[in-house]
């Protein structure tokens, strides 16, 4: 029983100098303060500087005509009076097609219906310019008249067509150094030689001019969409 009561005692006092142990100032170790959070540096956010495009234009297309009735955008040979009034549709609407594009290319066409002459009537035809289908809808005169020496008709094309050294043409004449406008190193993504896209639409392609208003305004790139305007193509600033 006496020893049973030392190992009491043995087990008490080391309980109690644990106790004191954790009481005493001189013997706890100081728990080291947190370092301070380092103040967030400022961010500066600069505006991306965009990549330069890989078509650079730097001056007007020697490709693109001046005038639609160039005799360089004419179809030969012409068919004659007494050849089949299809044939002469098609070779008519070969030559709108390179009148409105004013660049020589190679072009075919076809009606693969004929074209059905009574008034009113509709038929379809396909124009080929370097690759891209243009259709187009022909329409007969209402007035016309079975017999008549004359016939009259609308060729409405369904599809507008964007054709590269046009774009790249165009670009230049509105944004190049004769343009008046504060814009320099003008280029453009690589087109196709000529696309069919929908009346008045995007190209999914673009084009470029630096600005020194650019960048918001620190001097950068501006971006331009290419669109399929009436007369031609349009460019759109992307914002």
């Amino acid at each position: 029983m006496h020893y049973t009561k030392k190992l009491i005692g043995l087990a008490a006092v080391g309980i109690l100098a644990v106790g004191c142990g954790s009481g005493d100032s001189s013997n706890t170790a100081g728990i080291p303060a947190a370092d301070p959070k380092p103040e967030a540096a400022q961010e500066t956010s600069a505006a991306p500087q965009q990549a330069t495009l890989p078509v650079a234009v730097d001056g007007p297309q020697k490709d693109v005509l001046r005038s639609s009735s160039d005799g360089q955008l004419k179809v030969l040979p012409k068919p004659d009076n007494s050849a089949p009034f299809t044939e002469r549709v098609e070779h008519k609407l070969q030559e709108q097609v390179l009148g409105r594009v004013k660049v020589p290319g190679k072009t075919s066409a076809e009606c693969p219906d004929g074209v059905t002459q009574k008034a009113g009537a509709v038929s379809t035809c396909n124009v080929t310019y370097e690759g891209a289908v243009i259709p187009y809808e022909v329409k007969i005169s209402d007035s016309y008249k079975e017999g008549s020496f004359m016939t009259f008709y609308n060729a409405k094309p369904l599809k507008s067509l964007i054709v590269a050294k046009t774009v790249y043409h165009q670009l230049y004449e509105q944004y190049g150094k004769e343009s008046g406008l504060e814009a320099s190193k003008l280029a453009c993504e690589e087109f196709p030689v000529a696309q069919a896209v929908d009346l008045n639409g995007d190209s999914g392609l673009t084009c470029q001019y630096w600005s020194k208003y650019g960048n918001k305004g620190e001097g950068g790139f501006e971006t331009l969409r290419v669109k399929a305007g009436t007369y031609g193509p349009s460019f759109e600033q992307v914002r």
